[in-house]
């Protein structure tokens, strides 16, 4: 059997110990990212533009798997939680720009609800530490 050294990793959020999740999980050269929002106790960072909240997002999640040691060149997949499918392309075109030489597999579904009424998009991702595209 393998054993896996397991590493969890906090963004400092209160709702964190409440729920009992993390943001991240690295699991040997295993990193899970929790479903992560643009929530901020003033209201979603980027207000009513789904493209603003996913680009907070994104620096959300590129802390997380900086403290796993991985990077967005290590990212194999990604899901991408939509209140509005609508807002489908505008979100996409800022996933390509962190993704469009990398291309992890995706999916992108439209939610009846986010955590908050406020929040449009919400994102989660797994990297594999090592999985990185070898320079061109």
């Amino acid at each position: 059997m393998t054993e896996y050294t397991r590493q969890n990793v906090s963004s400092g959020s209160a709702w964190e110990p409440v729920v009992g999740y993390s943001r991240a999980v690295k699991a040997g050269a295993f990193v899970f990212v929790a479903g992560t929002t643009a929530s901020s106790p003033e209201g979603a960072v980027g207000g009513a533009d789904a493209a603003a909240q996913a680009r907070e997002i994104f620096v959300r999640i590129g802390a997380a798997l900086e403290q796993a040691g991985a990077s967005f060149d290590e990212v194999v997949r990604t899901r991408v939680y939509l209140k509005d499918i609508a807002n489908f392309d505008t979100v996409g075109a800022v996933h390509g720009e962190i993704f469009g030489s990398i291309r992890p597999a995706l999916v992108a579904v439209e939610v009846g609800a986010l955590a908050a009424p406020d929040l449009l998009v919400e994102i989660e991702l797994d990297a594999i530490i090592g999985a990185a595209l070898p320079a061109a």
